[in-house]
């Protein structure tokens, strides 16, 4: 059995670095700028001066930094600069050692000891050792809504004070991987820190990284300034591994919700760095000499059905009228504008990722069938009830598609209202299923689906045994094969219980001005090793 796990995790791995081709902005993703790899720099860097702050625009103010707290990409956009893990990944997806030196792992698959690097300073200038990692694992397996679903009764342990032992209930083969992840990932701070914490999470933003918290203003900006003790690994950059040198002296992030005013500052210099570009605004930008746009896949843009609470979860045939009534072209075309920009795909995980790409429960995706959605709210006993589509400006995509969907529904005569927040308070309001009965996410791709947001119930609160199940044996599988067998019964569960629904798969679209150097994209944007020239 530990032969067959080892050898799904040899394919895992594999099949990551074979999308990381995609997932990195090759050729088969539409890019002016290869994303993995750093901007050119000029043939003047040895003579040239660069700026001491980089400006980056953001779309919307995180919910918080705490990465273990919150499946923000804002949030990681900020907080990877101040925070590092045992273990991350490179540009071809395969976790590799940050904090950590190596690992060696029991032949039972249940135990995991890692070596931890000497010498590593947290920003208050206390020096990183096992007690400190100990704290933050064991806060991360308790508090992080994955953790607790993919590793239940883990726990860290130290052996000495370089080196701290993880044991595990069940032998899976994706171990490495979640410790890896950057989507909630386990920021490793000092135990103190730890301790402090509420249940709000972290008081203190203090970590290994190279960037040190400086100041956050409220509903303007995130200030992060270089930290001059940072002791980094010697090895070349690679998507979140590697050297980080911290060439610019200030890392401001802007929270800037309007996408004009984004564009009409990395036009005039005000912005270095501007996230999520609307699409109607990519051949302006890229007939720009001063601009390079940088586009990637970015991940399915995805609908999620409330099946805890409310009229949804009254009866299946209210969520699989709302199935049968979405348009997803019309709903993408209006949300992203340009046709390049989407595709459409009934799959949860990224289309070109051969080991779980699958068209499971397709015959439930984009029917755009008007009659059979009326006939399906007449069987379920619909009487005119009001449902409610949460939204957030703060994401385009998200708004505009929830606004179409709006008018879809009404069209089959549902009464439908929109309720629009900003983004962290959209996040808040999620949490209480009694406020809502849809709404719209734009969800980035991960490596393995237990670790998407469509099987976590604490992200919409399904709880459906078939599901559970079959996340369990994806794990477990001892071939590649079993594994697929198992996500395609989850993804057809997904659409016949009518939890959620893919409308679309999108490109993320980053623009930055051409000078710049260092600038690096993998599932969001990378600055720690940026630079512009004065």
């Amino acid at each position: 059995m530990k032969f067959k796990k080892m050898g799904l995790w040899a394919a895992v791995l594999a099949l990551a670095t074979a999308l990381s081709a995609c997932s990195s902005g090759g050729k088969d993703a539409a890019t002016n700028s290869p994303a993995g790899n750093s901007t050119a720099p000029s043939e003047a860097t040895q003579s040239q001066t660069f700026k001491n702050e980089l400006n980056i625009a953001v779309t919307a103010q995180p919910p918080t930094l705490d990465t273990a707290i919150t499946v923000s990409a804002i949030t990681f956009d900020i907080s990877g600069n101040i925070f590092e893990q045992l273990y991350t990944l490179n540009a071809n997806y395969e976790p590799v050692p940050q904090l950590a030196e190596s690992v060696e792992t029991s032949t039972d698959g249940l135990t995991y000891t890692f070596a931890l690097r000497h010498g590593v300073k947290f920003h208050n200038g206390k020096e990183m050792t096992a007690e400190d990692v100990v704290a933050s694992m064991n806060r991360w397996l308790t508090t992080n809504s994955r953790a607790k679903l993919l590793l239940p009764n883990a726990k860290f342990e130290q052996v000495d004070p370089y080196s701290v032992k993880l044991t595990v209930e069940k032998a899976t083969s994706d171990v490495l991987l979640l410790l890896s992840s950057h989507a909630q990932f386990p920021s490793i701070m000092p135990k103190e820190a730890v301790e402090s914490a509420t249940a709000d999470g972290i008081k203190e933003y203090i970590g290994t990284g190279p960037y040190k918290f400086k100041e956050w203003k409220q509903d303007q900006y995130i200030s992060l300034e270089k930290f001059d003790d940072y002791q980094g690994v010697t090895a070349e950059a690679s998507g979140y591994s590697g050297a980080k040198e911290a060439p610019t002296k200030t890392l401001t992030f802007h929270f800037v919700s309007d996408a004009s005013t984004r564009i009409a500052g990395i036009k005039t210099g005000k912005y270095d760095v501007a996230a999520s570009i609307p699409s109607e605004s990519y051949d302006e930008l890229a007939a720009n000499t001063k601009i390079e746009l940088h586009t990637y896949p970015g991940g399915a843009l995805t609908a999620f059905l409330n099946t805890s609470n409310g009229l949804l979860a009254s009866n299946d045939k209210y969520r699989q009228a709302i199935l049968a009534a979405l348009n997803d072209e019309e709903i993408s075309l209006a949300s992203y504008v340009k046709p390049e920009l989407y595709s459409l795909a009934p799959g949860f995980m990224n289309p070109k990722q051969a080991q779980w790409s699958t068209d499971a429960g397709g015959e439930l995706y984009n029917q755009a069938n008007t009659d059979k959605a009326k006939q399906l709210l007449k069987e379920a006993g619909y009487n005119g009830q009001e449902i409610t589509l949460l939204t957030t400006k703060d994401y385009a995509e998200m708004y505009t598609a929830t606004l179409v969907i709006q008018e879809q529904l009404t069209k089959i005569g549902m009464k439908v209202k929109v309720d629009n927040y900003d983004f962290p308070t959209f996040l808040e309001t999620k949490g209480d299923r009694s406020k809502w009965d849809l709404f719209v996410a734009s969800t980035g791709y991960q490596l393995t689906p237990p670790q998407i947001l469509a099987v976590n119930p604490d992200w919409a609160g399904l709880n459906n045994e078939t599901v559970k199940n079959s996340v369990v044996a994806i794990r477990e599988a001892a071939t590649p094969e079993d594994a697929k067998k198992q996500w395609e019964n989850v993804q057809k569960t997904l659409y016949e219980y009518g939890a959620a629904t893919v409308l679309s798969h999108y490109n993320g679209v980053i623009a930055t001005v051409k000078s710049i150097e260092g600038f690096q994209i993998q599932d969001s944007l990378i600055v720690w090793n940026a630079k512009v020239p004065e």
